[in-house]
């Protein structure tokens, strides 16, 4: 099992989305090749083959629920597969 895949099973499976640390998820999309912006308190995400961009801010240590969900629309929509370690 790689690094990331309880994570990634967790944000795809939408059962635990408040429960999602903030550096967790920016850890996996950085490990899944987005590049990440980081302006104040927004931590914004890109990728060259994917048209949207993600928008994050913490709220406290974790991951704000709505974001999780955008998060899982876009590896849902893009297909996009869990990293390698």
């Amino acid at each position: 099992m790689g690094k990331y895949s309880k994570l990634f099973t967790n944000i795809l499976s939408g059962k635990n989305d408040q429960s999602i640390r903030f550096t967790e998820l920016t850890h996996l999309l950085s490990a899944m090749s987005f590049n990440e912006r980081i302006k104040g308190s927004h931590h914004i995400f890109y990728r060259q083959d994917i048209d949207e961009i993600l928008n994050l801010q913490p709220n406290g240590s974790q991951a704000k629920t709505y974001q999780v969900r955008q998060v899982r629309n876009l590896l849902l929509k893009y297909r996009l597969e869990e990293p390698n370690e």
